[in-house]
């Protein structure tokens, strides 16, 4: 009979299993990583493209282009396109981020023959129609209008313009942005950006040689190369923005918004599992410091939490809450003291443990399906590492000390030097 008294065995988690992607160089240049796994006739698809910056300002309009991708051909309306995927039973999402902009296709592998060349169509014969390039525009300057009345929107944009000034990362729209965006530089930059040579393709799922095939002679064999090169992508220059305070005060807030953190160092950095261990036991994840003490202990705020973002030039630490006002002073006062916790004292065997056993559960857990093996791989790929950077980062997590935490803490964290961004009251 099962003893319930007694909990279950206990086993730690060492390491972990990650599938191997097949590469297939196509001769126009597509980058193509294949992870075949799995039972169901499922496939999903990514075309991957680095964003073209011509100027440093130009964020917007790459987030314009990736959004208004499906919005019409000049062999389909936006209204056929989603039609045909609906009808279908597919997924077909155009995604933006800060480096990347991709094109993600769901769907049954027995619907493929009529999807990828509707996507082949979207990738070569984009149009962005002014009808519905006048609609995001609208749209979007709503949005925007409303978003610049919630502290926390105001206090990220803040932070990130503060850390990064007029770079890409630093830039935010205004209202007034929008109305500059035209169809012509849509057009030119669409011509730039997703071309062949500048496309990485990741297919995962039950991925059989009939699929293969077919986007080889879609994607690697029909897809002309770009009659220029992709243009240069230097690094942004960044200014020194250590120590800064930037406020602002809100006369009728009831809560006011924080953001603080720094530059910091990216994944390829030996440090960064490292850095990530420290993270997690400052703020990020629920038993962490700051929500036991912010938190469970003070009360200030629902949520606080940290976190540790690698781009492709830069990264950065930050913490963020939201905390009533009278109280401000007294959150950024206890987010200095944990920071100079973790800098002046060593952290107990039992919380790293924990913290150990947390981070390797959570990696093991999000292993659940081929697609996230794929995601795993993406990670490493755009940062210019390999597969084994999760064995160094298993390696790292597992036999961190406490002398390490301290050291890390001492070279990354320094709370006199982090920006610290308030947007509701600070003087109260």
């Amino acid at each position: 009979m099962l003893d319930r008294t007694l909990p279950p065995a206990y086993h730690p988690v060492t390491d972990f299993k990650l599938l191997k992607p097949l590469h297939i160089p196509f001769p126009n240049g597509v980058q193509t990583f294949v992870f075949n796994a799995g039972d169901q006739d499922l496939v999903r698809i990514e075309w991957i493209f680095g964003n073209v910056f011509a100027q440093e300002d130009q964020s917007l309009l790459n987030s314009c282009a990736s959004e208004l991708l499906l919005e019409g051909t000049t062999k389909y309306s936006s209204k056929q396109i989603a039609e045909l995927v609906d009808f279908h039973g597919a997924f077909l999402v155009p995604e933006y981020g800060y480096d990347q902009s991709a094109l993600t296709l769901f769907s049954l592998n027995k619907h493929l023959d009529q999807l990828l060349p509707l996507v082949k169509n979207i990738l070569t014969d984009a149009i962005f129609p002014e009808r519905e390039l006048a609609t995001y525009i609208r749209n979007n300057k709503q949005k925007l209008q409303v978003s610049l009345k919630k502290n926390s929107f105001v206090a990220r944009r803040l932070f990130n313009k503060t850390l990064f000034g007029p770079t890409r990362y630093g830039y935010i729209p205004d209202v007034p942005d929008y109305d500059r965006i035209a169809r012509e530089a849509l057009l030119a930059l669409f011509k730039q950006q997703y071309t062949p040579a500048n496309c990485t393709l990741i297919v995962s799922g039950k991925v059989t040689d009939g699929v293969i095939d077919a986007l080889r002679q879609l994607f690697g064999d029909s897809w002309q190369l770009a009659d220029k090169a992709i243009p240069v992508d230097p690094a942004p220059k960044f200014a020194p923005t250590e120590g800064l305070l930037v406020v602002d005060e809100r006369k009728d807030a009831l809560q006011s918004a924080i953001r603080l953190g720094s530059q910091s160092i990216q994944r390829s950095h030996p440090d960064f599992p490292g850095l990530q261990v420290l993270n997690t036991l400052l703020g990020g994840y629920f038993g962490s410091r700051l929500m036991t003490n912010i938190r469970e202990e003070k009360g200030y705020t629902y949520s606080i939490g940290s976190g540790l973002a690698s781009l492709r030039h830069s990264a950065f630490f930050t913490i963020s809450s939201e905390v009533g006002v009278a109280v401000t002073k007294a959150t950024l006062a206890e987010i200095e003291k944990e920071i100079q916790r973790l800098r002046e004292e060593p952290v107990e065997e039992s919380e790293l443990a924990l913290v150990k056993n947390y981070l390797m559960g959570s990696m093991l857990g999000s292993l659940e399906n081929v697609f996230s093996h794929a995601d795993k791989f993406k990670t490493v790929y755009f940062s210019g590492l390999g597969l084994e950077y999760y064995d160094y980062y298993s390696d790292t997590i597992n036999s961190i000390t406490a002398e390490e935490i301290a050291r890390l803490a001492n070279t990354y964290l320094n709370y006199q030097n982090m920006i610290k961004v308030i947007v509701g009251k600070y003087e109260s």
